[in-house]
């Protein structure tokens, strides 16, 4: 496996590419604050005549991401286009409807519903289960709801997850996503199905945006994916077929800058054992 090249920064990179497929946790804030350095970076992109999509894991419709990121400072100079897992996801909810739904997740992601006339029941009347995450996801971890999956596998209950997310960094904490409740329920031999990153269609969705934008169709050799997550972001670039630069400041960053620098064969350790690749990496988004 070829390891990325180091970019000295986006800058570097603005020739070869037209569009970016731009991860938001973790590369553009934390969840507590925006990284002021990473959001100019964008907006020297676009200011070029690029466009920038993000493409995120959040589990609702992409106005409640836009809000979030006003709050935190995100500036809209930094993207054209927010495209997220939840608006991916409630096509496939919608193929469901009215199910009922056992509905796992805090009430903050309950705009992921609206107007899709799903009805809602307790898990025993369920008829699938719909996972935005752990309803408390500052304390709980999948293993509070090893038992309660158990039986819903054994009644057969597929599992719509919105957020394939494993994990995020909140501040300075990990906490778990829903992406860690549908990997117990698949070890447990349960049905999931999921739109967000690295599936399929949160890209076809963040490729019709950048076309709209662009008023033609995309040249994929003219994409690039940026994120700091290998099992999302780094793999449904993989899988796309297009070229990912890897944020080493994230989710791994312990163990990728944890001696002071971007430590290269830590980085290829972590890439080998998810099994994906990406053309470029830097220690943070800059320009």
């Amino acid at each position: 496996m070829t390891s990325p090249t180091l970019a000295a920064g986006l800058s570097a990179l603005t020739d070869r590419y037209d569009v970016l497929l731009c991860d938001v946790w973790g590369v553009i804030h934390n969840g507590r604050e925006a990284f002021p350095i990473a959001c100019a970076a964008l907006a020297q992109f676009r200011a070029q005549g690029g466009e920038v999509i993000l493409i995120s894991n959040a589990p609702r419709p992409n106005a409640g991401v836009i809000e979030q990121l006003d709050r935190l400072g995100v500036g809209l100079a930094a993207y054209s286009r927010v495209v997220t897992s939840g608006d991916a996801t409630r096509l496939l909810l919608a193929a469901r409807a009215p199910g009922p739904a056992w509905k796992l997740g805090p009430d903050r992601d309950d705009p992921l519903y609206d107007g899709l006339d799903l009805e809602f029941s307790e898990l025993d009347a369920a008829a699938f289960i719909s996972c935005t995450g752990p309803f408390d996801d500052e304390a709980e971890t999948p293993e509070d709801y090893r038992e309660r999956f158990k039986g819903a596998v054994t009644r057969g209950l597929p599992m719509i997850c919105a957020n394939p997310d494993i994990v995020v960094q909140r501040g300075d904490k990990l906490i778990y996503c829903g992406g860690a409740l549908a990997q117990l329920y698949e070890a447990l031999d349960g049905q999931v199905a999921m739109a967000g990153k690295p599936h399929a269609m949160i890209y076809d969705l963040a490729l019709a945006e950048a076309a709209k934008l662009t008023g033609g169709p995309i040249e994929r050799a003219r994409v690039l994916c940026i994120g700091d997550g290998p099992r999302t972001d780094l793999r449904g670039a993989n899988a796309q077929g297009l070229d990912a630069l890897f944020i080493a400041a994230g989710i791994h960053g312990q163990e990728i800058l944890a001696k002071g620098y971007l430590d290269v064969a830590m980085m290829d350790h972590v890439f080998e054992t998810e099994g994906v690749t990406a053309a470029w990496a830097m220690p943070e988004l800059v320009w």
